[in-house]
């Protein structure tokens, strides 16, 4: 750091930068001659352009316990050779506090007091170099432990041990509290700038206009009016679901985030509750939907495929330059070209047109074409490339022998040896649902949940791939089994809206703005499932670190599953299947600004390179 902070001297000096410090900035507003004024303590300063670059860090982080503002506790570290020959205590458990321990262990003996039962976020070399002071008896740390109040001469330390909690009166001379910083929320929000993912606005409101859109088009749809408002003219109906769609959208771009979350929703649940099929549809959309949006001589089923297509081409394009063109990464342009193309050639060229050519013009042969099970099955080859259970009806409602072993070969045969050396890489680079999540969904991959909490949850998608194999053995049994006929045609009618409608279609994209795009395939989809515990059981697909992070955060941010990236590269510690649910998109090995990230063995660092 001590070389770091010398360089930057240089360049201030070699610069002849004004650097006005010990001056912080109390306000930041745009003056009537089109500039922007910064206020600070000691004056005004215009501009007309103003860099915010504080980071993450505000004020230091206290503790808020009696005696922490004695004169012999600090929140930083200034000088740490001025003490000699002292009992210190320093708190915290992260990069800072251990480094200020070791630093300050050279001459003094030194506490290190950390709420957590491990250092678990700290770089690799501060844990070697921490082992060895605690080793050598130059650190005691205490784990499990919290500061409950400062005293004169000694503090008052709860340890928690096996669940136990007692409290120890330590001496010491001088105490640090390096638990982090403060974010700068009041700051930044008082010059204008908005937080991701932060929800505000009127969640009632945002429903009951969601709701009046719908009732709109309950009363619009020429099938499907209420009988008690029978009297009421279908164009009041539209006129009452295109103004709560209008108060949506305003009430949005006045900030009101529940009201984009509506807006989103009814989107989505247009496009998919009107897609079930012809007489299926979901309210208000019932008797009407599929229909209205038919035309040209094509049913509403087409017309989607081609939407679907256009969004994952026009937002493709957008994030092959963003990653790939941009940032000349090759991996990230084969990666676009693949999803791109496989949702052409494979999920509209062949379902839609390619296969009705095949049968028509005998390309498969004349047995085939002349199959009438055969040839009456074009819906059947989205499971050339969607393997089951994602492909959920491969092996029921009389398919012809060759989808059954196609099927087979492809679930329990090329799946696994692709999971082996590629792990789930199939979402990121082939599947459909991927695709869409990959490109339209791309631009907000940085909400994806994070943390624990978010990782638990990925329980559902085990459920979902269970629930599905029960339903597949007992449609496949129910022949011989009379007793599972029922329970089978009702299994097919649950999976078929939860999952084909509800979890792979409304949810997650209504969702994509707001949690990022990976819903379906990281919480829900029984495929990725699948291919995780293949991967998980017998897989060589894994991501390794150098010792280059600098803790940026950008890996562990730009991850669609939520991921905690940057946890795994400060330890050097090897990501997989079996502690992660990686896709194997590589976006966090392309945004890392240090090269640490690489597929498969770590690439070693070559040492300090100057800059300037």
């Amino acid at each position: 750091k001590e070389d770091l902070i010398a360089r930057w001297h240089q360049i201030v000096k070699e610069n002849q930068l004004n650097v006005k410090a010990e001056e912080g900035v109390d306000a930041i507003k745009r003056v009537p001659e089109g500039v922007f004024e910064v206020r600070t303590a000691k004056g005004a300063y215009k501009a007309k352009r103003v860099i915010v670059a504080v980071g993450q860090r505000g004020n230091p982080r206290k503790l808020h316990v009696p005696g922490e503002n004695r004169e012999q506790v600090y929140h930083r570290l200034y000088s740490p050779r001025h003490y000699t020959g002292e009992q210190i205590l320093v708190v915290g458990g992260g990069n800072s506090a251990v480094e200020a321990a070791l630093v300050l262990s050279e001459q003094n003996k030194v506490v290190l007091s950390y709420r957590g039962d491990q250092f678990a976020r700290i770089f690799k070399d501060n844990e070697r170099q921490l082992n060895e002071a605690i080793a050598a008896r130059k650190i005691e740390p205490i784990l499990n432990s919290n500061i409950k109040e400062f005293k004169d001469r000694t503090y008052a330390l709860e340890v928690n041990e096996g669940g136990k909690k007692t409290v120890r009166e330590i001496p010491y001379d001088h105490a640090f509290v390096l638990i982090g910083a403060e974010l700068p929320v009041e700051f930044l929000k008082s010059i204008g700038i908005r937080l991701e993912n932060e929800w505000e606005g009127n969640l009632w409101a945002a429903a009951a206009l969601t709701l009046a859109a719908l009732a709109g088009l309950a009363i619009f749809g020429p099938d499907a009016r209420m009988k008690t408002l029978a009297f009421v003219p279908a164009w009041l109906g539209g006129l009452l679901a295109l103004g709560a769609l209008a108060s949506l959208l305003f009430t949005g771009f006045r900030g009101n985030r529940y009201a984009w979350l509506g807006a989103s929703f009814l989107a989505f649940y247009t496009v998919y509750g009107a897609k079930v099929g012809k007489g299926q549809e979901l309210w208000p959309f019932n008797g009407w939907g599929y229909a209205f949006l038919s035309f040209f001589n094509r049913p509403w089923s087409f017309w989607y495929t081609v939407l679907y297509t256009v969004v994952m081409t026009v937002f493709g394009i957008q994030a092959m330059k963003r990653w790939g063109f941009d940032r000349k990464d090759k991996f990230q342009i084969w990666r676009y070209v693949s999803l791109i193309s496989f949702q052409w050639v494979f999920f509209f060229l062949i379902p839609e047109f390619l296969f009705q050519w095949a049968v028509k013009y005998q390309w498969v042969g004349e047995a085939l074409a002349n199959d009438p099970k055969f040839a009456g099955q074009a819906w059947r080859t989205y499971g050339i490339v969607y393997a089951w259970p994602l492909f959920f009806y491969t092996f029921f409602y009389d398919p012809h022998r060759i989808w059954i072993l196609w099927g087979v070969l492809l679930t329990f045969v090329l799946i696994p040896i692709f999971a082996f050396f590629h792990g789930k890489r199939y979402c990121s680079w082939i599947c459909g649902c991927g695709g869409l999540a990959e490109t339209f969904g791309d631009r907000w991959r940085h909400q994806a949940p994070k943390g624990k909490t978010s990782a638990r949850w990925e329980w559902m998608n085990l459920a979902i791939l269970i629930f599905a194999s029960a339903v597949t053995v007992a449609m496949l049994a129910k022949e011989a089994f009379d007793f599972l006929r029922v329970p089978a045609q009702e299994g097919v009618a649950i999976y078929r809206i939860l999952a084909d409608v509800w979890l792979v279609g409304i949810l997650p994209v209504t969702l994509y703005p707001f949690l990022g795009g990976k819903i379906w395939c990281r919480y829900w989809c029984p495929l990725a499932k699948l291919m995780h515990l293949y991967s998980r059981w017998f897989g060589k697909f894994k991501i390794t670190a150098n010792d280059k992070c600098i803790a940026c955060g950008e890996c562990s941010r730009n991850c669609q599953v939520g991921i905690d990236v940057m946890n795994f590269a400060l330890k050097q510690n090897e990501l997989n299947n079996r502690n992660t649910s990686c896709i194997g998109c590589g976006i966090c090995v392309s945004v890392c600004p240090m090269d640490v990230l690489s597929f498969g063995e770590s690439k070693r660092s070559a040492g300090l390179v100057q800059i300037g």
